[in-house]
Order: structure tokens, then C-alpha cells, then sequence
């Protein structure tokens, strides 16, 4: 899952972790309970562990790259336990969190079968009644432009929702802003 120079720099920016704390997250999660224990799937550089941590008692992120995984743990922590993995295929157990958010990271799984392998994981990892929700951008040119020379793979939003369904999510909301979209969904059960 790799990112350009530009990206990457873009995506480590005090900039980048006020606007993702100041707008992504909070538009993201407007009105959601994240419970006690929530889980993000793919942090990066961590722009979002402090706006989780205002939200959750305990963040825990799995991180694909080890490098990022290994910076993830000097810079938060205490704050975020890390989990090297992939978020297809996490190393974490069934029912284990209360939530599950990703941001802005979908678009950078290879492909829409393992987007919806990361979709079924969401639910095992997630308690009954759990709440799984995040952001992603919108396949603009501006957005096709930071991804020059990256992996990315934008996810429709006009299909998320049928794709969520079929891997066993319900409450399935989809909103769509200029250049982003938001989902939450929920594993049944309470």
C-alpha cells in the first residue's frame, strides 16, 4: 500500500492531524457512541489518536506497515496500543471491540475484493450491536492527483452499502459531502 513523497509528507502534517481531528473525525462520527474499547484500522502516521482517545477509554490501531507501526508506538505511547497487521486479515480476536473507524485509508487497499475482506474482518472483530463507521475521499481529479504513483483504489459510495450488507453489517447510513464520503454500520446483535 504505498504512498508518494508528497503523500506522505501531506499525511505526517500538524496540518493534516488538525484538519482530521477538527473535521474529518468529528463529520465522521457525528453522533456515534464509540464505547469502550475502539479500534482504527489503518492509523498511519496517527493524525486521529488523540480526537479517538477523547472518544474511547482504550485505542488500539493495526497498522500495515511496520515502519509506521513502529513510529505509532514511540509517538503515542500509552495512548494506542499497536497491532502490526493487516487490516484484511487482523491478528485480533472475534468480539473484541466495542467500535471500528477507518479514515481516509480505504482507497489505499489494492483492490475491492480486499476492501470487502477489511469489511468482514470490521464485523468479526466487533462486539454485537457494535458500531463500524469512517470517511474516505471521493474519485476527483484533485484527489486522483495526491495519489499519483500510489496505490489507490477509490471505493464508491454509491456501493459501499450494498458491500456491507453482504458481508453481514445493518443501520447502514452513507452521506456524501464535496469531496468526501462518511459510513457507519452496525454488527447486529445487541
Amino acid at each position: 500500500m504505498g504512498m508518494n513523497y508528497l503523500h506522505r509528507v501531506l499525511c505526517r502534517s500538524a496540518l493534516w492531524e488538525r484538519t482530521s481531528a477538527k473535521k474529518i473525525v468529528p463529520w465522521a462520527l457525528a453522533g456515534l457512541d464509540l464505547g469502550d474499547s475502539a479500534l482504527e484500522i489503518g492509523p498511519g502516521y496517527g493524525a486521529n489518536v488523540r480526537a479517538l482517545r477523547d472518544r474511547a477509554a482504550t485505542l488500539t490501531g493495526v497498522e500495515i506497515d511496520p515502519e509506521l507501526a513502529a513510529g505509532l508506538r514511540v509517538k503515542h505511547d500509552g495512548r494506542l496500543r499497536v497491532v502490526e497487521g493487516d487490516g484484511a486479515a487482523m491478528p485480533l480476536a472475534d468480539n473484541e471491540f466495542s467500535s471500528v473507524v477507518c479514515f481516509t485509508m480505504l482507497h489505499h487497499v489494492p483492490s475491492p475484493s480486499r476492501q470487502d475482506e477489511l469489511f468482514a474482518e470490521a464485523l468479526r472483530v466487533l462486539r454485537p450491536g457494535g458500531v463500524f463507521a469512517g470517511s474516505d475521499g471521493l474519485d476527483q481529479l484533485p484527489f486522483r492527483l495526491i495519489h499519483v504513483g500510489d496505490t489507490c483504489v477509490p471505493v464508491p459510495p454509491e456501493t459501499i452499502a450494498d458491500r456491507l450488507t453482504r458481508v453481514g453489517f445493518t443501520d447502514i447510513e452513507v452521506d456524501k459531502r464535496l469531496s468526501s464520503f462518511r459510513f457507519r454500520a452496525r454488527r447486529p446483535g445487541s
